[in-house]
């Protein structure tokens, strides 16, 4: 089953503050951050993957601290409306799914994740974008998500959509399986965020 086969987000979960706040927590809290700056360049690298955006909340923060971002969006609509309004800027905007990227082996410096993997209808397509963010990045190259917890409120809010939430229990040993190291994981209430790299050489 491809990810391609699979119902779109719901237009109400995409129009939160979600991105926003899950952004500036993936760049906040990115290894060895000093705490002040711009630290997205430093840590994410110069070329940056976002799988995932939505409507592009989180690409219009993360656009500022990279030398060029490529987001990839499963849903047509919603990458067409991303690519127009980020015309001309360092975003490129691809149609596409995150279970099979359109793109070379280690291409990027870095693979960002805000919010969306709850999104994947299964854990074994769940595992294979794992598989896929470590097949596209450079060798050393950082991964980062954050994403939910499991809770009924969430669930009734997803109700007539895709809701399969990681626990992150189990984000050390899929990450590992799919070639990550020096793996950091933090909960914080209602979520989680992680940073994994593959190793330097």
């Amino acid at each position: 089953m491809r990810a391609a086969e699979i119902s779109g987000r719901s237009r109400a979960d995409l129009t939160t503050k979600r991105g926003d706040e899950s952004a500036l927590r993936v760049i906040a809290h990115a290894p060895g951050h000093p705490g002040d700056g711009h630290p997205g360049r430093q840590h994410l690298g110069d070329d940056v993957l976002e799988v995932g955006p939505g409507p592009g909340l989180t690409t219009e923060l993360l656009r500022l601290d990279v030398g060029h971002l490529t987001a990839v969006e499963l849903d047509a609509d919603l990458a067409a409306d991303l690519a127009t309004r980020l015309a001309g800027t360092n975003v490129e905007v691809i149609n596409g799914d995150a279970t099979e990227l359109p793109f070379g082996d280690q291409q990027f410096t870095a693979v960002v994740s805000c919010n969306m993997l709850h999104h994947i209808p299964t854990v074994d397509l769940q595992n294979r974008m794992f598989a896929e963010g470590a097949r596209v990045l450079r060798a050393g190259g950082l991964f980062v998500a954050t994403d939910c917890v499991a809770s009924d409120k969430l669930a009734a809010f997803h109700h007539e959509d895709i809701y399969n939430p990681i626990d992150p229990a189990t984000l050390h040993r899929r990450l590992t399986a799919a070639g990550f190291t020096t793996i950091d994981i933090r909960t914080y209430d209602g979520g989680w965020a992680v940073h994994a790299h593959l190793p330097v050489g």
